[in-house]
C-alpha cells in the first residue's frame, strides 16, 4: 500500500460500524429493536434508576437505620513513646518536629502520645493529650510532659 494522502484509511480494527435498529427481521436487530416484548424499558424513555425496584419500598428504606457520626469529634494524630528515639536528647518534641519526622501526616485536630515501646533519652514532648503509661515512660527518661489545649 502506498504511503499517499489520498490513500489514507484507519488501520483494520479501529472503526466499527453502528448498531442500525429496526432495519427489518433479516438484520437481527429488526421489530422490537433489541429490546425484548413490551414493558417499561422497551419505552422510548425507560428512565429507571439503578435502584428502582419497581415500586416496590427500596431496600434502604426498609432497613433500620444504624450509627452515628459525632461531626464535633477531635481527629487525633497518635504517635508511640519509642518512635520519639529519633530525636537528640534534650531535644523540644512538638507537632512541627513531629511531621518535620513524618511521624505524623495529614489533617487531625490535636496530637496523642501512646505509650507503646520504650523511651531512653530525655525529651520536652509537647502534645494535647498523653496516655498514663507515656508519660510515666517520658519521665522515667529524664524528660518532661507539656500538655498544650485543644486548638478548636
Amino acid at each position: 500500500m502506498s504511503n499517499e494522502l489520498s490513500n489514507l484509511q484507519p488501520p483494520r480494527g479501529a472503526t466499527k460500524t453502528r448498531k442500525r435498529l429496526g432495519r427489518g427481521v433479516g438484520s437481527g436487530l429488526g421489530k422490537t429493536s433489541g429490546k425484548g416484548h413490551k414493558g417499561q424499558k422497551a419505552r422510548k424513555s425507560p428512565d429507571v434508576g439503578v435502584y428502582f425496584e419497581g415500586g416496590q419500598t427500596p431496600l434502604q428504606r426498609r432497613l433500620p437505620k444504624i450509627g452515628f457520626k459525632n461531626i464535633f469529634a477531635l481527629k487525633f494524630a497518635t504517635v508511640n513513646v519509642s518512635d520519639l528515639a529519633v530525636f537528640e536528647p534534650g531535644a523540644r518534641v512538638d507537632e512541627a518536629m513531629l511531621r518535620r519526622a513524618n511521624l505524623v501526616k495529614g489533617r487531625f485536630d490535636a496530637v496523642k502520645i501512646l505509650g507503646d515501646g520504650e523511651l531512653d533519652r530525655p525529651l520536652t514532648v509537647v502534645a494535647q493529650k498523653f496516655t498514663k503509661s507515656a508519660s510515666d515512660k517520658i519521665a522515667a527518661a529524664g524528660g518532661t510532659v507539656v500538655t498544650e489545649a485543644v486548638a478548636k
